[in-house]
């Protein structure tokens, strides 16, 4: 089974931000320990005798807010970067929906991107068993913070009766939200939609250069960046 980490940056409503921006990691199951150690480590260089109570979380870490507030911004900087690196674009690859809310107005920007992010990961899936006969079933794991009653309700929708492009047909269960607290590919997803929202809400491109060729990528296509802006 292929998993896609999920989260979300930017606010759906409000005319306080420009963009929205919902962006995922694929990984296979039986990597997701591995990646998970390695994400660990740079937790631990904050807290090594509890690794476990150090969230990987971008804007409290750039910003050097609660528990971040004492360790240097150098250092700050170099733990999402470092993370962001760990995603090769081989074995892990994002997946991400950005939009510019006045561009897709009057479209609600959580219902455009989650179509836009699932049907891309169901395509992955339909890729991975046509070319490379890795037949495999997909599950979305989100934040338990993001939008989770109309994400749910739009995952059924489009498991019953379809999206605008068709069907979903490589999709386990519905998406599952789960504790950021409690896994560090969660997290991994947030330094990822948080660096995709600095470059495009902040033109702030130092994160998302580090994952500009990190995208799915097949047949000369870049399959995985949707942008609507």
């Amino acid at each position: 089974m292929f998993l896609l980490y999920a989260d979300e940056s930017g606010t759906p409503g409000g005319a306080d931000q420009e963009h929205f921006i919902l962006a995922g990691v694929t990984v296979f199951e039986r990597k997701a320990h591995w990646l998970s150690l390695e994400l660990d480590k740079i937790a631990s260089r904050f807290n090594p005798q509890d690794p476990n109570s150090v969230e990987l979380h971008g804007a409290p870490m750039l910003a050097g807010r609660k528990l971040w507030r004492k360790f240097p911004k150098e250092a700050r900087l170099n733990a999402i970067k470092d993370a962001l690196n760990l995603i090769d674009g081989k074995h892990y690859k994002i997946i991400a929906s950005i939009v510019k809310k006045q561009a897709i107005s009057p479209e609600d920007p959580v219902h455009y991107t989650f179509q836009q992010l699932i049907t891309r990961f169901d395509h992955f899936l339909t890729r991975e068993h046509l070319h490379f006969k890795n037949t495999q079933r997909g599950l979305v794991l989100f934040d338990k913070s993001s939008k989770e009653a109309p994400i749910q309700a739009l995952a059924t929708e489009f498991k019953t009766n379809g999206h605008e492009w068709g069907n979903l047909r490589n999709m386990a269960e519905v998406p599952v939200f789960v504790d950021s607290t409690a896994t560090r590919l969660i997290q991994l997803a947030d330094l990822v939609a948080y660096a995709l929202f600095r470059k495009y809400e902040k033109n702030d491109p130092q994160f998302s250069d580090i994952i500009e060729k990190k995208f799915d990528y097949f047949g000369g296509v870049q399959h995985g960046l949707h942008l609507a802006i």
